[in-house]
């Protein structure tokens, strides 16, 4: 249990953190990067609705998946999760777009661009599951979509150990594209088999009251 409990805040701590610094790019243009510097001259509507929404959605999104705070916090956690999925919406859109459009080579662009689609694809299922009242059903795909988010926390880690390790920094973006990612869906399922029932589960309907 606090293996769990510690687990939890090193990732949330990570989030916020890399939340800030997003939000730092779009408040302080003296403290962008060569690459972000390029993406606002060039899409900067864009830019700033991936930088804007993704860290509306880091920041939400650790929250989201404690099973405490949710159980103690319903109200909270419904509204949360409302800003959570503008926040993907926003920022998985605008992302598919810069991947499509980035300058880069074939696989950076595929592996953004599968990201962002995944991105959308697992947080719409999610959404829609809690809107039919399947609660287990909702919360592995949310499961899915967090680790998803958490990408903008890896891709920020891998970059300087692949700067120290000397690997060229397009040989290492490449394949960065995907390993952000695909490595944190592959432990979200791993994840999910271990502490979710694989059938979906609806919210009992609150029973009626007599009118006799």
């Amino acid at each position: 249990m606090l293996g769990k409990t510690l687990a939890w805040l090193l990732m949330t701590l990570l989030a916020l953190l890399v939340s800030c610094y997003a939000a730092a790019l779009l408040g302080i243009p003296e403290f962008r990067p060569t690459l972000v510097r390029s993406l606002m001259s060039e899409r900067p509507l864009a830019a700033i609705s991936h930088f804007g929404g993704s860290a509306l959605a880091l920041a939400i999104g650790a929250f989201q998946i404690n099973g405490w705070l949710r159980a103690r916090f319903p109200g909270m956690h419904r509204w949360a999760g409302r800003f959570y999925v503008a926040g993907v919406a926003v920022g998985g859109v605008s992302g598919l777009f810069m991947a499509l459009q980035s300058s880069g080579g074939m696989s950076t662009r595929a592996g953004f661009a599968a990201l962002a689609v995944c991105w959308l694809v697992t947080t719409f299922l999610a959404y829609r599951h809690i809107r039919a009242g399947e609660v287990v059903a909702h919360r592995r795909w949310m499961i899915r979509s967090f680790a998803l988010t958490f990408a903008a926390v890896t891709l920020r880690l891998y970059l300087p150990v692949s700067q120290i390790a000397g690997i060229p920094f397009p040989v290492a973006y490449a394949a960065i594209a995907w390993l952000c990612w695909v490595p944190n869906l592959l432990f979200a399922e791993g994840l999910i088999r271990a502490t979710l029932p694989a059938r979906s589960e609806r919210r009992r309907p609150a029973p009626k009251r007599s009118t006799a």
